[in-house]
């Protein structure tokens, strides 16, 4: 088992994280726009992470590190963005100029206490895989130190 396998898989964390920091700022974005039509009204976006095994890893990162024995090392990758299908919230406001004939105005489904939650999260798993990725090229000097 090589030690640089711990990069990729370190570094298909970081790629992750940041992809799901990237959804949570959009959400975030746009969480006071608001649309007179409830389907075109924003919807929050939320990433799938899907776990990839040896071989696939090593074809989704485009690296030839993975070995294709079988063995336990995984990666991840996002799988896509999906949209709530949340219903979004209808308010009563006639004086604003994008209301409806009816006077109301549709807000995003965007929960602004999970997004803030969401990006803590994402922040501390980013954080975690810089973590690892220092770790090991520590380790690896050091390795390298005890022939001098």
């Amino acid at each position: 088992m090589s030690s640089f396998k711990i990069f990729d898989i370190a570094g298909s964390g970081l790629s992750a994280q940041s992809v799901r920091l990237n959804t949570v700022a959009s959400n975030l974005a746009n969480a006071d726009s608001v649309s007179g039509d409830p389907a075109t009204v924003y919807k929050a976006r939320h990433p799938v992470f899907e776990a990839v095994k040896a071989a696939v890893a090593a074809q989704a990162l485009g690296s030839a590190s993975f070995g294709t024995d079988g063995s336990a090392n995984s990666a991840v990758r996002v799988r896509g963005i999906v949209e709530s299908t949340a219903l979004p919230t209808e308010r009563y406001e006639p004086g604003n100029p994008l209301a409806n004939e009816d006077g109301n105005v549709y807000s995003p489904n965007v929960n602004v206490i999970e997004e803030m939650t969401d990006m803590i999260s994402a922040s501390r798993a980013y954080q975690n895989n810089v973590e690892v990725m220092n770790t090991s090229k520590e380790l690896m000097l050091a390795t390298l130190k005890l022939g001098t």
